[in-house]
């Protein structure tokens, strides 16, 4: 099922090749079973701060979250909820887009595991194509990032993605002709994304205090300007921004030092109350998985 008004130029392809290209069509899940769990440091700081989860505001929040992608043209698509799955909400993680399709994940935590089977049901019901599955350990789609036209890095934090199966992915992109990087991250920053977000072309936000140095080099060796949000920021998912393309970014309320600094750069910044869905561990980038964004390879 989708929403939202169609394009009026010729389709590319389903997949991406760039977390900047023109973005297309999304995939989402409404939140109708989400509630906080202790998924992770940033969820279990919110349950013993002794606040309250509102799903009402989590649903109001979401919805303005959707109309934003529509209004920027921006078709969204949704996953089947399933009252089981209660974080199915961060429609990133059930899968990973590539230029060549959809990898279907394997989420580490137990009460997350179901959520290959929605996944699965849509892409085959949309005629998407399925990349592969991933077998070799656990991978989760925050932790996928494609820099840009044949450079991606996985994340491999252990408690959620484990490097056999970031090796798994790396290899068939690789196959490709892709230039992979696997970069270990400290596991209580969840995924990669939470500490590194494309921006635009060779613009990325990045806590340059948790990532290894290594990698910060690699990425200003590459080209990319890099915007360090703190730690502390990273924590609240100041950094889990998504681009729209064309200069645009989805960003959350609160993230003023990042916001302040894309729009410095001319860069059109939407940003989204998503409070409900940051308190549980998840931000702007998390909700939503790319499905078809505008190539930039050849």
């Amino acid at each position: 099922m989708s929403e939202g008004p169609a394009a009026l130029q010729p389709e590319p392809a389903w997949g991406v090749d760039s977390e900047h290209g023109r973005l297309r069509d999304v995939l989402v899940c409404r939140p109708d079973n989400f509630r906080w769990l202790p998924t992770s440091a940033i969820s279990r700081a919110t349950l013993e701060s002794g606040r309250r989860f509102d799903g009402d505001l989590a649903r109001r929040q979401h919805a303005a979250m959707v109309a934003a992608y529509q209004e920027a043209g921006v078709r969204v698509h949704f996953l089947e909820p399933d009252a089981a799955l209660p974080y199915q909400v961060f429609a990133r993680d059930s899968s990973a887009m590539t230029p060549g399709g959809a990898v279907i994940t394997q989420l580490h935590q137990w009460w997350r595991r179901g959520e290959y089977a929605a996944a699965i049901r849509f892409y085959q019901g949309s005629e998407i194509p399925i990349r592969g599955m991933i077998t070799a350990g656990a991978l989760e789609g925050g932790d996928v990032m494609i820099l840009e036209p044949g450079c991606a890095v996985i994340g491999a934090g252990e408690d959620r993605t484990q490097e056999p199966a970031a090796r798994q992915l790396a290899g068939w992109l690789a196959e490709d002709g892709w230039e992979v990087r696997v970069e270990p991250i400290p596991e209580r920053f969840v995924h990669i994304d939470v500490l590194l977000a494309v921006l635009g072309e060779r613009l990325a936000a990045a806590c340059t205090e948790v990532l290894a140095a290594g990698f910060v080099t690699w990425l200003r060796d590459r080209g990319f300007e890099l915007i360090e949000v703190s730690a502390e920021d990273a924590l609240q998912l100041g950094a889990n921004a998504i681009s729209l393309g064309d200069e645009r970014v989805l960003s959350v309320a609160g993230a003023d030092s990042l916001n302040a600094s894309m729009r410095a750069r001319g860069l059109t910044v939407e940003e989204l109350d998503l409070s409900m869905f940051t308190l549980g561990g998840g931000g702007a980038h998390c909700l939503v998985q790319a499905l078809r964004r505008q190539r930039l390879g050849g």
